[in-house]
């Protein structure tokens, strides 16, 4: 409780007990009221810029709203502006957060200027005028923010909002299409007024005061328009009084929009007032003259453009001859150049102009500063336009012309000047009465500018003389005449004078137009004060005055004068006065009247009373010899008003009627002669008369009434009977007229027109007089009486119309007693003309307003009676009109367009209204008017229609809002009534599908609507909605859901049309809403279930709905928690349960994947969240829900996204997911997505070139000739030999990128992403990236970062906990990892080119490495090797990288430790590979710069002379170890071997070093030959001739062989062996770079340990090593070692000056970087190219000597990796090969140019064809000759080191990638096939987990997975029989043909549902 203080003001705090603490702005609302003391409750904190108010709660008993309504008790205005304000205040902050800064600023104004308006309100010490301007004001800035906003269009009434409930509908849309009109076109003005203001006139050399005259000129008419604005300026061009404004500044007024054209002028004449000369001396005359100095003319149009124009400079003018002054202007306008020219001094006139539009008034309200400070006004000449009544003008033109003068007896010319007086009857000069313009003040005299030495002056001077009525009798003009001398004197002499009176004896004034008066001489000292002297004299030429007969002497002189009067009590008419003077000429009564019809009609308005009062006083005294005329002449008074001119004068003949008509008799005559008239109509041929007689019957029947009344006054009401059978029979007259039909547009029916249009303004005079049921019924009768027939003339009909519409707009119709009896002949217009769809405007109009009168609720019995009659004649017709327009295609015209929609608005108003209105009863009496069925249903059909047109968001614009929800409320009511009528007569027998089908597609996108969804509006918006009207989606959902029920079995007619509208509707935000139909779904699957035993239909609709639903945004996380909740619930108790929790679950599944991806698609860049959210969703339709359609759209979305981010290798093998789907027929596939209509073939063949292009961009050249050669065989099969060319072409440039141009190889890295915010196909999984190019872990990182902003890096490597997997966080875990290349032949292979090779060290990866090391056991500081083992983990993925996607998940994860003996093996098998490489790359030439070589050999010899090798010896050769682990005999050997071979090469690689050295390095080259002496022996190796037979036929290259058996002897030369590899830890090798290490200050040793080999056979058989040796620079190791934080892995600051010194060559081009093991790898990614220096450029052919079938079939297949015999065999009886090809070897020799001797020993010099033929069973081939290409390999090799370490003992060994694995060739003689051998041991993948094909090329034998088939190269059957071709003809001695295997047929990955697709 607390009690206001009147003074309070501050904000309370409400410390004290149980204080409630209120802040100013608080609102409170007042529930109670007791002895001062308020109780009541806050109802909300508000936003801050609102002031202290109360709230007092009213409450209205019977409250048809839901929710109790608080009523302010402060103005509406200010209520509005309240919670207006509030809602701008959050938007106002959004602009500025959305960078909207002008509108920011803008609307800040606003609001201030709101608020210090409603301050002012508040006060309430304004005026009612005030406050009323103030509310104006205010609710145009609402509005204007409002629009500006995008809210909401608020209807108003009188400025204040207005409630839908307390008008009725029609109501409310015309005031709302007012304010949106208003909005869009403003009215246009039709008066405009000028303002002008004078400023200055600049000029050099003035002295002398000036007069400026502005006026407006017509240059079409050449006369001026307006009248003058007269300003004087002083002598320096400024304005004489600029302390009055009015004096400089003036307000043209009145301009009509016709007159603002081009051609209308604002002309500046300027004149002196000075000497007779400008260059005369200051002495020589003192009097002062005006004369001419200038002119300057501007034309309007300059402001028609924009409307004002400040500090215009105008140029002044002068005319060459003073006689051509008059008229200056006109030349200037003509630009007679040669007539005028600038004045000499250059003068400019600076003023100011705006152009003011409206009616005056208003502009003085709006301006009133303007009038405030002064300004004069110019008013046109005469009158304006429109002459208003009450107008007092006596204004007299005179315009001094020109004179004709003698001279006088001089010898030159005369200086005249003119000089005027008004002189009175009594000879008294008139003061004042002489206006120059307005501005100045009026004078008594006149004097005229001189023209120097002109006897026929011509002035043009206009003059206007507001002289008095009183004053004008008797009054005469004298013009005095004198000479002008320009002597020392200066003397003006009087010589003659002219005069001319005013108003002739009869009464008349001067005429208008140009008079010649005569010029009468005198004296100097002539007194021509006694004017009676003079009057008598002649005055104008012909024209005598008075008696004087007395001849005149002529004269030659002669004056002329123009006079136009402007009066509303003057007159100059003669036969205007004999009229008015009547009772003097009784005889000239007849002229009279009929002269009337030719006099002007501005002098018959101007004397109307006294006109009316003549004609009544005729008609007193002979009614029978005048009556006919007086009433022709009434009749042409009464039309002449309606002319716009005299529009206004109707209110002075009302007046006149009502206060001054005294004619007690007259209506009888009138009656009499308007029967006569009437009952004439019909046999009249020319009937003009007879319409004006028609169209003045409004103030005939005025004139009528008034003389009845006053009758009645004076007479008591006698012959009242009479009188009503007058009316009564001109009523008959009327309606028989009328009633008389005529076909086409006879004068009949324009009679009948003419009558109509003004029969509506008779109604208000008869109930004057008669009762209104009495009048109501008289009009009945007459409007019934028209004819009905449709095909009578259409104007006639649109008149007919506009009378009904006039009819129901009169006073009349608003008794609710004549309405009654007025509406069923108005309904039966309306009905005939909606029924014909003519005249709809007005149709629209006339219902309109018919509904304006009957408000919501009504519950007066007259209104039900209204509407009962409204519903049977209307409602029908209504519906089909609306649906009529509706249809139609809109006009293209914008006018017509918004024609045409106020139309439509209209008709669904008034539907509205009219539906708003009925009762209970109503409907249920039109519900009972069908007789069938049939008609119910059709109606039913027909509003349900209606109603869907209604919901359509184009029927109202878009921020109508009120009109929308009152629209909904109706229809929502409407259709609660008709649904009763649905389950009462179309159930069970009498079930019709279309009907229900129309009534739950009306609620489902009634529900669905914008204006309904509440959770978009801002919060007090959403409250009113609520509070007026509930959630209308609620109530129509639980009428949806009881309608269902009410279904029974027919609700299967439904399934599963309903599912998809069921399903949006859900998806709707609203709780209730969702709870009510959610369970609908299981009533469908449970109806589905008994009529097929399943719910495959419900399923897949679901699905398919769910898809372009959620993608629209629709749906959250809650609907997929409550539509699981719920439907697991309600299916808990049914036999089919357990199917329905699949179902249930799949939808789930497949609701969080499409949010997922809703939420990833959400952000602006293409990502990796992204990608993966669109694989996730695409496998899913594949794999679980098998929907080809759906799979097909999303593998497009895939390739779409893959485009924008520029994975073109990933958009390749996205888009062959769809090719896989087609088959090379002529089937025909529809249109799809952006795929024309076209057969399967075609689209197949776009695929296959689209798909082999982005590989072409990817850089995956090799995956793109597998494509060129599959579509080669369709060309070649069809004969297309053009395409075959172009696709060859194309092949052969793949071939040719592959060999020339740079490749990068990607970095991969291991990403886990582990908590519960991650998004589920995220959530606690581990992917492999592969990232870009240039990508290094740093920036993978920091990009992973980027893209999860939310996310924290974990600093370790190893596997997380359970904490993490649950926490509420996102966690990414991030390492590189080292690929394991699956095609191990292709890199094996001597002679193969590094270009080639890198394609297979890093594409169709399946696995990855990541090597941990670990001491185990006692860590010995002397030999750390001791003790170090490694931890391998190898990641097994779901699919191969590069794949459809930039990453995959981790399938599998394998772990094995490996013993420091097996990792010291592996160091030295990859350093020896590394070797053998540089020296034959350096052998061959390939190597521009000996650098990488020679630091290499630095490096292992330097290291080991220094101790390097020698660690491993203390460690694994001692007799302790030895003793120790005697399961590793073998592997010590090994090192052993790869210790002596690594010397063996050394020694090698010195030779050629010292071949290729140059001269300066030679000291080096010296040092390293006797360091490796050192090393020699400290490996006590003595001579190798001792140990090694070496035989040079083993090196391909020239170099030696070393064999691996320590016995030569066993070495055959035409066999090689296989050796299997001893460690169970073997795995497949990849030489790649690696760009992060552990580095240490040891690394540089740990690089350098070599080995001796016993045998020197098989030293260049090994395998490539994937790396360089662990003893490698900082770059040696991958960053997946690091333990603690991978991200700073590859930055280590303990760098040795060996990796100083790498840093430094990374600086170096490729070739001239040292590659050794110190610097094997350059860390830029710029330098991770691969070169190439092939120096020949041999392009790959076919072979000859090969037959046709070994070509065309096993060609392809002997290009692919040959492992062994028997996957080779496998491969072939598969018809699928596992890896790219290589490019067959052509029969060529090396090139002359650069001759290299290629000695190919037996085994290993086979080619691969002959070694598939042997697998194959083909027998013997012919060998290739070897391509340059083996010789040549090219570009640096490629090394990925994966491990460094720093140790105490200086010396690591933990660098590598993998283990080498070796596999060869082992024959016992070249007839003897390849026997088989194990390959290593793996788990075979399980069958059952075949993921999609998404590379091109499945793994080996140890995944059995299927391949695509686009890709796949099948065996191929006998092809097609073809015309025999070169090369391809089957030979008969084929061997083994009986073992061609058959081509397997290819299996579909999916089902073809979409069979068109």
């Amino acid at each position: 409780n607390w009690k206001p203080t009147p003074s309070m003001i501050a904000s309370f705090r409400g410390t004290v007990p149980h204080g409630l603490s209120l802040e100013i702005g608080d609102t409170v609302q007042i529930l109670e009221k007791c002895d001062g003391k308020y109780t009541g409750f806050m109802l909300a904190t508000t936003v801050w810029f609102i002031l202290y108010y109360l709230y007092n709660a009213i409450y209205s008993s019977g409250c048809h709203r839901q929710f109790e309504m608080v009523i302010p008790t402060e103005d509406s205005v200010i209520t509005e502006m309240t919670s207006t304000l509030r809602d701008w205040g959050t938007m106002w902050k959004q602009l500025y957060v959305r960078n909207e800064g002008d509108l920011f600023h803008r609307l800040w104004h606003i609001m201030n200027e709101i608020l210090d308006l409603r301050r002012q309100v508040l006060v309430g010490h304004l005026t009612h005028d005030r406050m009323k301007d103030v509310k104006r004001h205010i609710t145009a800035r609402l509005d204007w923010g409002n629009e500006q906003l995008g809210l909401d269009l608020v209807p108003r009434k009188e400025y204040a909002m207005v409630d839908p409930d307390e008008i009725s509908i029609t109501e409310l849309y015309r005031l709302m299409e007012h304010r949106h009109r208003k909005k869009d076109t403003p009215i246009p003005a039709s008066s405009h007024h000028l303002f002008v203001q004078m400023k200055s006139l600049m000029c050099s050399n003035l002295g002398e005061e000036l007069e400026v005259i502005f006026s407006l000129f017509d240059s079409k008419e050449n006369r001026p328009i307006s009248e003058r604005f007269f300003l004087r300026l002083n002598r320096n061009g400024l304005p004489k009084c600029p302390e009055k404004p009015e004096r400089h500044c003036s307000l043209f007024v009145d301009l009509s929009s016709s007159e603002l054209r081009k051609d209308i002028y604002i002309t500046v004449h300027i004149i002196r007032i000075g000497r007779m000369g400008a260059g005369e001396k200051k002495n020589a005359c003192n009097v002062q003259y005006r004369r001419p100095f200038g002119c300057a003319v501007l034309s309007i149009a300059d402001l028609l453009a924009g409307d004002s124009k400040d500090d215009l400079i105008l140029k002044v003018y002068m005319c060459n001859t003073e006689s051509d002054w008059y008229q200056i202007h006109e030349n200037i306008i003509k630009k007679l150049n040669v007539r005028y020219n600038l004045t000499g001094s250059n003068a400019g006139l600076a003023v100011s102009l705006q152009l003011f539009h409206g009616d005056i008034e208003q502009i003085r309200r709006d301006y009133t500063s303007m009038f405030t400070h002064g300004v004069s006004i110019t008013r046109k000449l005469g009158f304006s336009n429109i002459i208003m009544p009450g107008e007092m003008r006596n204004d007299l033109y005179i315009t001094i012309e020109r004179g004709e003068f003698e001279k006088g007896g001089k010898s030159v010319a005369r200086n005249v000047e003119v000089m005027m007086h008004i002189v009175d009857s009594g000879g008294q000069v008139l003061k004042d009465f002489i206006s120059f313009g307005s501005g100045e003040p009026p004078a008594s005299k006149f004097h005229s500018f001189v023209l120097y030495h002109n006897n026929s002056p011509r002035w043009a001077e206009l003059l206007k003389l507001p002289i008095p009525v009183d004053k004008f009798r008797g009054a005469h003009i004298r013009f005095e005449f004198r000479h002008c001398s320009t002597k020392e004197k200066g003397e003006k002499k009087l010589f003659g004078f002219s005069f001319v009176p005013l108003m002739q004896e009869n009464g008349r004034t001067l005429p208008d137009g140009t008079h010649e008066l005569i010029v009468h001489k005198c004296e100097e000292n002539t007194n021509l004060q006694d004017s009676s002297r003079y009057l008598k004299l002649p005055f104008s030429k012909g024209i005598l005055l008075g008696n004087n007969h007395q001849a005149i002497k002529t004269t030659k002189e002669s004056f002329w004068i123009t006079s136009f009067l402007c009066s509303t009590k003057l007159t100059q008419n003669g036969d205007m006065l004999d009229l008015l003077k009547w009772r003097a000429h009784p005889d000239k009564i007849a002229g009279c009247l009929t002269k009337l019809k030719e006099i002007d009609g501005s002098e018959i308005v101007k004397f109307l009373q006294d006109t009316l009062d003549t004609l009544f006083g005729i008609l007193d005294e002979n009614s029978q010899k005048y009556g006919s005329k007086v009433f022709d002449s009434l009749v042409h008074i009464i039309n002449l008003l309606q002319d716009s001119k005299f529009h206004h004068f109707k209110p002075v003949m009302d007046t006149y009627i009502e206060s001054h008509f005294a004619g007690a008799l007259a209506y009888r005559d009138l009656i009499k002669v308007l029967k006569w008239h009437v009952d004439r109509v019909t046999d009249m041929e020319i009937q003009e008369h007879i319409h004006e007689v028609l169209k003045a019957q409004e103030y005939i029947f005025k004139y009528i009434v008034q003389s009845r009344r006053l009758f009645s006054l004076a007479t008591g009401g006698q012959n009242e009977e009479e009188f009503r059978c007058c009316i009564q029979e001109l009523l008959m007259s009327i309606r028989f007229f009328l009633s008389q039909e005529s076909k086409g547009a006879s004068a009949l029916s324009q009679s009948q027109a003419v009558f109509l249009c003004s029969f509506p303004a008779v109604y208000s005079e008869l109930l004057k007089l008669f009762d209104v049921r009495e009048v109501a019924n008289l009009v009945h009768d007459t409007l019934g009486s028209l004819p009905t027939i449709m095909h009578v003339d259409e104007s006639l009909q649109a008149v007919k119309l506009q009378c009904i519409g006039k009819t129901v707009e009169s006073q009349l119709y608003t008794n609710p007693d004549s309405r009654y009896i007025l509406l069923p002949v108005v309904l039966h217009h309306l009905h005939m003309h909606l029924q014909e769809q003519k005249d709809l405007t007005m149709c629209a109009r006339i219902l309109s307003n018919i509904f304006c009168f009957i408000k919501k609720n009504s519950s007066e019995k007259s209104v039900l009676e209204e509407i009962d009659v409204i519903v049977n004649s209307l409602l029908d017709i209504l519906l089909r009109t609306i649906l009529e327009i509706t249809s139609r295609p809109q006009p293209s015209g914008s006018a017509m367009r918004l024609q045409f929609q106020d139309v439509t608005g209209e008709f669904v108003s008034c539907l509205l209204s009219l539906l708003r209105q009925m009762t209970d009863r109503h409907y249920q009496q039109l519900l009972d008017r069908f007789n069938t069925k049939d008609e119910l249903r059709d109606f039913l059909l027909q509003i349900f229609t209606v109603f869907r047109i209604l919901i359509r968001p184009e029927m109202f614009p878009k921020d109508w809002t009120v009109m929308r929800l009152v629209a909904n409320n109706v229809i929502i009511t409407t259709v609660l009534y008709l649904s009763d009528a649905l389950r009462k007569n179309f159930l069970n027998e009498n079930f019709d599908y279309k009907i229900w089908d129309s009534y739950f597609y009306l609620a489902v996108i009634f529900i669905n609507q914008l204006c309904l969804q509440l959770e978009m509006f801002t919060p007090s918006k959403k409250k009113k909605v609520l509070e007026k009207y509930g959630d209308m989606r609620v109530t129509m959902g639980c009428e949806i859901f009881s309608m269902w029920q009410n279904l029974g079995e027919h609700k299967l007619h439904f399934i599963p049309a309903l599912i998809g509208p069921f399903l949006e509707v859900t998806l709707i935000p609203q709780p209730d809403l969702r709870n009510v139909m959610i369970p609908i779904f299981h009533d469908m699957m449970d109806w589905e279930q008994r009529r097929s035993g399943n719910f495959k239909q419900v399923e897949a609709k679901l699905i398919d709905k769910l898809d372009s639903l959620m993608s629209e945004g629709k749906g959250d996380e809650t609907y997929r928690e409550l539509f699981n909740s719920i439907l697991l619930k309600k299916i808990e108790r049914e036999t089919w349960r357990e199917s329905g929790v699949s179902l249930i679950a799949t939808v789930t599944r497949l609701m969080e994947r499409l949010l997922d991806y809703r939420d990833c698609m959400k952000i602006g860049e293409v990502d990796g969240k992204k990608i993966g959210c669109t694989v996730s969703l695409l496998n899913f339709y594949k794999t679980e829900l098998n929907k080809e359609e759906m799979y097909i759209r999303y593998i497009h979305k895939l390739y779409d996204l893959h485009l924008k981010a520029q994975n073109f290798t990933e958009a390749a093998y996205t888009l062959l997911l769809y090719d896989e789907l087609l088959e090379w027929s002529d089937r025909p596939l529809r249109e799809f997505l952006n795929y024309p209509m076209q057969t399967e073939w075609q689209r197949k063949e776009y695929l296959h070139l689209t798909i082999i292009q982005n590989f072409d961009r990817g850089k995956c050249w090799e995956n793109g000739i597998i494509l060129c050669r599959k579509i080669a065989e369709q060309y070649e099969s069809y004969y297309d030999y053009r395409n075959l060319s172009k696709l060859r072409m194309m092949e052969a440039s793949l071939y040719d990128k592959i060999m020339d141009q740079q490749r990068l190889e990607p970095e991969f890295f291991r990403v886990g992403f582990y908590g519960k915010k991650f998004p589920f196909f995220l959530r606690n999984k581990e992917f492999v990236c592969r990232g870009h190019d240039y990508e290094r872990l740093e920036a993978f990182q920091q990009r992973m970062l980027n893209e999860f902003p939310h996310a924290i890096a974990m600093q370790h490597a190893n596997q997380p906990d359970e904490t993490i997997f649950q926490a509420e966080a996102q966690y990414l875990q991030i390492y590189a990892v080292t690929p394991i290349p699956e095609s191990q032949e292709v890199l094996q292979r001597e002679g193969i080119p590094d270009n080639i090779k890198s394609f297979y060290k890093v594409n169709h990866i399946w696995r990855f490495r990541y090597d941990r090391p670990f001491h185990k056991g006692t860590k010995d500081k002397e030999n750390e090797f001791k003790s170090l083992w490694v931890e391998r983990t190898t990641l097994i993925l779901v699919q191969s990288l590069p794949g459809i996607s930039r990453w995959f998940e981790v399938e599998k994860r394998e772990v094995v430790e490996m013993s420091p003996l097996e990792n010291a093996i592996e160091v030295l098998e990859n350093k020896n590979q590394q070797l053998r490489t540089l020296i034959s790359q350096c052998q061959t030439r390939q190597m521009q710069n000996i650098n990488p070589l020679t630091m290499c050999l630095n490096g292992v010899i330097d290291a080991a002379v220094n101790g390097g090798v020698a660690r491993y010896q203390e460690a694994f050769f001692v007799k302790e170890y030895i003793l120790n682990h005697p399961e590793d005999g073998e592997k010590i050997t090994r090192l052993r071997e790869l210790m002596l071979e690594q010397a063996q090469i050394l020694e090698f690689g010195l030779a050629v070093h010292e071949k290729f050295v140059p001269q300066d390095m030679r000291p080096l080259h010296k040092k390293l030959v006797d360091q490796f002496f050192v090393m020699k022996s400290s490996l006590g190796i003595q001579e190798f001739s001792a140990c090694v037979q070496a035989s040079p036929v083993h090196f391909p290259n020239g170099s030696p062989r070393v064999c691996r058996n320590s016995a030569p002897a066993s070495m055959s030369p035409d066999g090689a062996r296989v050796i299997p590899r001893r460690s169970p830890l073997s795995y497949p090798a990849v030489n790649r770079y690696s760009s992060s290490s552990l580095s240490s200050q040891a690394s540089a040793e740990v690089s350098n340990i070599t080995g001796q080999s016993e045998s020197s056979d098989e030293v260049f058989n090994m395998q490539p090593s994937p790396s360089t040796s662990s003893l490698s620079s900082t770059h040696s190791a991958s960053p997946n070692v690091t333990s603690s934080a991978p991200s700073s892995a590859r930055a280590s600051p303990l760098l040795s000056d060996k990796h100083k010194h790498s840093r430094e060559n990374s600086c170096l081009s490729p070739r001239e970087r040292p590659c050794s093991a110190i610097y094997p790898i350059p860390a830029e990614p710029s330098q991770r190219m691969l070169f190439n220096h092939i120096g020949d450029g041999a392009l790959p052919r076919s072979d000859p000597n090969l037959s046709g079938p070994e070509k065309a079939v096993n060609t392809t297949p002997s290009s692919w990796s040959l492992d062994s015999g028997k996957e080779a065999r496998n491969m072939s009886e598969s018809g699928k090969l596992m890896s790219p090809p290589v490019p067959p070897r052509p029969t060529q020799t090396a090139s002359p140019a650069r001759h290299v001797a290629s000695v190919s020993p037996s085994p290993a010099g086979r080619s691969p064809m002959k070694v598939l033929a042997y697998s194959m069973g083909l027998g013997s081939m012919q060998s290739f000759t070897p391509s340059p290409v083996e010789c040549h390999s090219s570009g640096l090799i490629s090394n990925s080191p994966v491990l460094s370490g720093s140790y105490s003992s200086g010396i690591s060994s933990l660098s590598r990638c993998s283990t080498s694995e070796t596999s060869g060739f082992e024959s016992q003689g070249s007839e003897q096939t390849i026997p088989n051998y194990s390959v290593s041991e793996e788990p075979m993948r399980k069958e059952s987990k075949t993921p999609p094909p998404y590379s091109v090329y499945e793994r080996t034998l140890r995944r059995p997975v299927p391949l695509p088939h686009s890709l796949s190269i099948p065996v191929t059957s006998d092809p097609p029989a073809l015309p025999p071709k070169p090369l391809l003809a089957r030979p008969n001695n084929l061997e083994n043909s009986s073992r061609r295997t058959e081509q397997v047929p290819r299996p579909r990955p999916l089902p073809r549902k979409v069979s068109q697709l």
